[in-house]
């Protein structure tokens, strides 16, 4: 068997997402965030950022929509895609690709699943497509966290 290499596109470029709560580590390369919203708890010191770019952000509504929900990852992907082919998120875009092609990009989101997040989809295109793999990049048929439904366990726990 032999394995078909790309020998038109140059790959030596890597996107890797990370939470920004997470400890920077010095293999980041450009740590951009690319929340709309500033993340919660984070100082912009200890944040580390190179850049913060809200242009290639989820519009609000799409962000509201979405709620982090694992069952509706696929269309908010589809939509966000959409939502990207604005003027001003590809432009946003062309710089991150430009970044890219410097050395390593982590792109950065508060967000507590990054495997599900609009930084996981930028990843994805960044990466020509390829998807991204992560630390937390398990899929759980189910459409459950790791720690069990979101919807029901917290009040029959308590109970």
């Amino acid at each position: 068997m032999s394995e078909k290499k790309s020998s038109a596109k140059s790959s030596t470029h890597m996107v890797q997402v990370r939470r920004i709560y997470d400890e920077a580590q010095t293999s980041d390369g450009a740590r951009i965030l690319v929340d709309r919203v500033w993340p919660r708890g984070v100082s912009k010191d200890k944040a580390e950022l190179d850049d913060w770019v809200k242009d290639v952000a989820p519009s609000t509504e799409l962000r509201k929509w979405y709620s982090h929900d694992p069952e509706k990852f696929d269309e908010f992907a589809r939509r966000f895609r959409e939502e990207l082919k604005s003027d001003e998120a590809e432009q946003a875009l062309d710089e991150l690709r430009e970044l890219a092609q410097k050395g390593t990009l982590t792109l950065l989101t508060a967000a507590k699943r990054d495997d599900i997040s609009q930084a996981t989809v930028l990843a994805e295109i960044l990466n020509d497509g390829k998807k991204t793999s992560g630390k937390r990049s398990r899929k759980n048929s189910t459409g459950t966290t790791k720690s069990g439904s979101k919807k029901s366990s917290s009040k029959q726990d308590s109970e």
